[in-house]
């Protein structure tokens, strides 16, 4: 194989990841897929943790934010949020390597988080209000990444059960569970979770920044 990068690690690390759990990424089971020795590795990350931030830095480095141009905040901060969910899905384990990175540590990341407070401060956001805006744009966009993953990874046995369960709450006490049972446990259909999640999170900043 050519010179081995740590780009190149990092991906074979995400696709063991994906298919396997996090916990089969390890730096022997690397260096056998990828033909090297260990030391190979360790030149580029010296540890799991290492190896972590750099899987989290090629992952969101998928996604490319535009730099801040003339078009209103509104429109850029739902690019922002859309780019980041598409990059996100593009790989299973990424909120379990979102949750085990410090942020901080990764440039990619750094640089959404810092485009996310600039829009917000653009919008008339107060410094702490910028802070939080940017913090729940952030979560929201993982959240909504990773929710349709877990709907289908669920036993459909496990689901006809669970929706029958609600639907048989006493319907004159629960009458609004039992009568959506099944979206609730089977999850909507994907495309409109995906706009109306990010149109909740949107159209609750934009109308908190009307209020200014």
């Amino acid at each position: 194989m050519g010179k081995l990068t740590a780009q190149a690690i990092a991906e074979r690390a995400l696709e063991i990841g994906d298919s396997e759990g996090l916990d089969a990424v390890t730096i022997r089971r690397l260096a056998t897929d990828l033909g090297v020795t260990p030391m190979a590795l360790y030149w580029h990350y010296k540890n799991k943790e290492q190896l972590l931030v750099g899987m989290a830095d090629h992952l969101i480095g998928g996604f490319a934010p535009k730099p801040a141009d003339a078009r209103p905040w509104q429109q850029q901060l739902r690019d922002l949020i859309e780019g980041l969910i598409r990059t996100l899905r593009t790989h299973a384990c990424a909120k379990d390597v979102i949750e085990q990175i410090d942020p901080v540590e990764v440039p990619n990341f750094l640089a959404v988080w810092d485009q996310a407070l600039g829009l917000a401060r653009s919008a008339g956001f107060s410094i702490d209000e910028s802070c939080l805006i940017s913090k729940f744009l952030l979560q929201s966009a993982i959240a909504i990444a990773d929710a349709p993953a877990h709907v289908k990874a669920v036993d459909p046995a496990k689901l006809r059960a669970k929706t029958a369960g609600l639907q048989a709450l006493p319907a004159e006490t629960y009458p609004y569970l039992v009568e959506m049972a099944s979206p609730l446990v089977s999850g909507t259909e994907p495309g409109l979770y995906d706009t109306f999640g990010v149109d909740l999170v949107l159209n609750g900043i934009e109308a908190l920044a009307a209020r200014r």
